[in-house]
């Protein structure tokens, strides 16, 4: 099996792993405030009354108050993952480049099935969040499929390569979900018989996600060779009907120095941070906008996040992998950006007509959903494909073999910290969204984020034209 298929499907197992507990936040933690409500010196009694706290400042609802601090305490977890994720994938990338992208990604598996195996067991709120945090800790998959992918590819095809981890995320974000809601409504017994074991009311979904992330496991093990300082074959990842075209459209490669690249790397991790800053935080408070102006249950919500995610899948499998050889890697992502500002900009107008003209509001609503799945679809597989092209290709164009210089440009160490920056913006943005919807409402909130997103297009500019050959 060819190593870019073995990633892809890793890819598919981590990611469906990663995605079954998302919809079971907001129930878990009422599960967990039922158990605890009690205990005024629990982890969670003290946290939701912070949560609460600071929600009061911006925000006072007239009912339904603690939904409110449930639903905001889930967005706070998922910052505790991003903001674990920021701290540890620089170490995680470097660590790959000096024992191995295999190697490490073993271990890191290590971490997520004793994650897993926390939130089978965990029915106090302080063990669960332990689970989240070795979980926030371990994650590597992603970033190190990257730099799989990145060691096996040439820069010709290297981009169509890293379309499949886009791919991949967009698949088990429409299935992952639902089927951890489908699993959390079957339970397994909370005290399992002769083993005297009390578990997680959602044991089923967490022992399902165990099952995958071993499979995912023993599958890289057995199939995933090392790729560190691999010279690819040209072309050797490549369907051979694509070759024709892209030898009459690639966009040719200029040859910078290390002094570009390192300073291009750098305009890319602050891209990446500022556009997953604010593109988290729309993600985040969507579902406030549907449950606040549409009253819409986690059913009409899971269908507007799967429809995003489907659209998103086929446009990553079609347009972007067969287009971004004629745009570039800068442009596709500037258009992304454009796309989500035009979005930013529907919802913006979508609460003026939620109460006179509802269709009109509902019709909005979809339209800015097409426009974020094709943000979804394009700008950080576009950024990452740039940011690989960058690095280090790890041996040398004439002799063939490995070269260390300029460890700044390794590519685990280099694609660890252009994803950190991301996870920086995912942890920071939706808590400044949050903020910002209770407090001014979404017109503005979601005025000020598109003016953002346009603001960020226009500063691309640079960096989305096509690079010439030197001469």
């Amino acid at each position: 099996m060819k190593v870019e298929h073995v990633v892809f499907l890793s890819l598919v197992l981590d990611l469906f792993a990663f995605t079954i507990p998302l919809p079971l936040f907001p129930r878990i933690i009422e599960w967990y405030t039922v158990r605890e409500s009690s205990n005024p010196n629990g982890l969670l009694y003290r946290t939701l009354w912070f949560v609460s706290a600071v929600r009061g400042v911006f925000y006072k609802p007239n009912q339904n108050s603690q939904r409110w601090d449930v639903v905001l305490l889930g967005g706070l977890m998922g910052s505790v993952f991003s903001t674990l994720q920021f701290l540890v994938s620089p170490h995680i990338g470097s660590l790959s480049d000096k024992y191995g992208r295999r190697n490490i990604l073993l271990i890191t598996m290590i971490g997520n099935i004793l994650s897993a195996l926390i939130w089978i067991k965990s029915t106090t709120f302080g063990s669960y969040m332990l689970s989240r945090v070795i979980g926030g800790l371990s994650e590597g998959n992603v970033q190190l499929a990257t730099a799989i992918l990145s060691d096996i590819t040439t820069p010709a095809n290297r981009s169509k390569a890293l379309a499949h981890v886009g791919i991949a995320f967009a698949i088990c974000f429409c299935i992952g979900p639902p089927i951890g809601a489908y699993f959390a409504s079957r339970p397994i017994p909370l005290s399992v018989g002769a083993l005297d074991m009390e578990l997680n009311i959602y044991a089923a979904p967490a022992l399902l996600t165990l099952v995958l992330l071993v499979a995912e496991t023993l599958f890289l093990a057995a199939a995933l060779p090392e790729t560190r300082n691999t010279r690819p074959e040209k072309h050797s990842n490549e369907d051979p009907l694509d070759l024709v075209a892209n030898e009459k459209s690639k966009i040719p490669f200029v040859a910078r120095s290390v002094q570009e690249r390192t300073e291009l790397l750098r305009v890319l991790r602050k891209l990446h941070f500022l556009f997953l800053g604010i593109f988290s935080g729309v993600e985040f408070t969507l579902t406030f906008l549907t449950f606040d102006l549409f009253d819409w249950n986690n059913r009409q919500n899971g269908t507007l996040i799967g429809s995003i995610g489907i659209i998103s899948a086929l446009l990553q499998g079609g347009y972007v992998r067969r287009s971004i050889s004629k745009v570039g890697e800068g442009k596709m992502a500037q258009r992304g950006v454009s796309s989500c500002a035009l979005g930013l900009v529907l919802l913006a107008i979508l609460p003026h007509y939620v109460h006179t003209q509802p269709k009109i509001a509902v019709g909005l609503l979809r339209a800015a959903a097409v426009c974020l799945a094709f943000t979804s679809a394009t700008v950080v597989s576009s950024l990452t494909s740039y940011a690989s092209l960058q690095c280090n290709e790890g041996f040398d164009k004439d002799t063939g073999k490995p070269v260390t210089e300029h460890p700044e440009l390794a590519k685990g160490k280099a694609l660890g910290e252009f994803r950190s920056s991301g996870q920086l913006g995912r942890a920071i943005g939706p808590l400044l969204a949050c903020a910002s919807y209770w407090t001014f409402g979404p017109s503005i909130t979601y005025l000020v984020s598109a003016i953002a997103m346009l603001t960020l297009s226009a500063s691309m500019r640079p960096v989305a034209v096509l690079p010439k050959t030197s001469s």
